[in-house]
């Protein structure tokens, strides 16, 4: 038994499949393009950390530029 009950020999078979239907330099580029998205992920991940720990000196700092308003509707202004 292979992964959660089906064997290799059908893993290879679906592979001959995907293989067939979509050829290897679509697969080639579909891989690219999840590793490049992964990439930009974790990416984006790290400089969010590196933001937050900053964030609190920020906050400190924004807290003298808060605006106070009122939100109103076209139809009341008339």
């Amino acid at each position: 038994m292979g992964f959660g009950g089906i064997s290799i020999w059908q893993l290879l078979i679906v592979l001959v499949i995907v293989l067939l239907l979509f050829g290897t330099k679509r697969l080639r580029n579909l891989g690219g393009d999840l590793g490049n998205a992964i990439k930009g992920f974790k990416k984006a991940m790290s400089d969010d950390e590196k933001n937050a720990d900053s964030s609190p000196e920020r906050l400190e700092k924004a807290d003298d530029k808060v605006i106070n308003g009122e939100a109103t509707r076209e139809k009341d202004k008339q």
